[in-house]
C-alpha cells in the first residue's frame, strides 16, 4: 500500500523550468551564439573584408650589445619577445604583472620589469640580460661568482631578476649598505626566503667591484 506522502509526490504537476534544462539551454543556445559568429566572419571574408586591427610589426632592439630584429604583435611584451622570439629564456616569467622581479633586465642601466615593458616600445634603448654577463668567456661575472659564494640561490627561478637588480643598484651604489641593499632590492621576491644570501651577496660584488677599478 502506497502511503499519502508517496501519492502526494506523483499527483504533484512537475515544474516547467528546472536548473538541468536551464544548463541545457544555456549550452545549446552559446552554441548557437558561436556559430552565428563563425558565419557572419565566414560571410565577411567571402565577401572581401577582413579583421581590423594591428597587425604583426618589424622592430629592432639593442640587446647585449647586439641589434635584433623580429616581428611582433604591438601588445608583445618584452619579456613575451626575448623569450618566445628571440630564445633569451633567462628572464623569468612568473607573476606576469610587475610584482615578483623575476623578469628584471637593464634597459638603459635601470632595472625594469621586462613583463611591463611593451617590446615596441623597447626600440632604441640599450637591453642587458643576464645572458650579457656571460659574454666574458672563463671570466666569471663578480656578481654571479658572489651569489654562488653566499647560497644566494636555491630553486633559482628569481635568481637572474636579482642579479640583474643587483647590476642596476650597484652602478648607482657602488658603496652600499645592508639596508640600502635591503630597500632597493625590495622589489624582487624569492620564495625559498634565500635574502639574507642576496644581500650578503651584493656586499661582497660591491668589495670585488671596486676593488676591480683600483687595481
Amino acid at each position: 500500500m502506497s502511503s499519502g506522502i508517496d501519492k502526494d509526490k506523483r499527483d504533484k504537476p512537475k515544474p516547467a523550468f528546472s536548473r538541468r534544462g536551464f544548463i541545457k539551454g544555456v549550452g545549446l543556445g552559446g552554441g548557437a551564439i558561436g556559430s552565428g559568429i563563425l558565419e557572419q566572419e565566414a560571410e565577411a571574408q567571402s565577401a572581401g573584408g577582413s579583421v581590423s586591427g594591428p597587425g604583426i610589426t618589424p622592430i629592432t632592439l639593442q640587446i647585449n650589445g647586439k641589434p635584433r630584429t623580429l616581428k611582433v604583435e604591438p601588445r608583445v611584451t618584452l619579456l613575451d619577445a626575448l623569450r618566445d622570439h628571440l630564445d633569451l629564456t633567462g628572464a623569468k616569467r612568473v607573476c606576469d604583472r610587475g610584482t615578483c622581479g623575476a623578469c628584471t633586465v637593464m634597459m638603459d642601466g635601470k632595472a625594469v620589469y621586462a613583463c611591463t615593458v611593451l617590446a615596441i616600445d623597447a626600440q632604441g634603448r640599450k637591453i642587458e640580460t643576464i645572458e650579457s654577463l656571460s659574454a666574458n668567456g672563463s671570466r666569471r661575472d663578480p656578481v654571479i661568482a658572489a651569489f654562488v659564494n653566499h647560497d644566494a640561490q636555491q630553486c633559482g627561478y628569481c635568481t637572474p631578476g636579482f642579479v640583474m637588480a643587483a647590476k642596476a643598484f650597484l652602478a648607482h651604489h657602488p658603496d652600499p649598505t645592508m639596508e640600502q641593499i635591503s630597500q632597493d632590492l625590495g622589489g624582487n621576491l624569492c620564495r625559498c626566503g634565500t635574502y639574507v644570501g642576496v644581500q650578503k651577496a651584493v656586499m661582497e660584488a660591491a668589495r670585488d667591484m671596486k676593488g676591480a677599478r683600483r687595481g
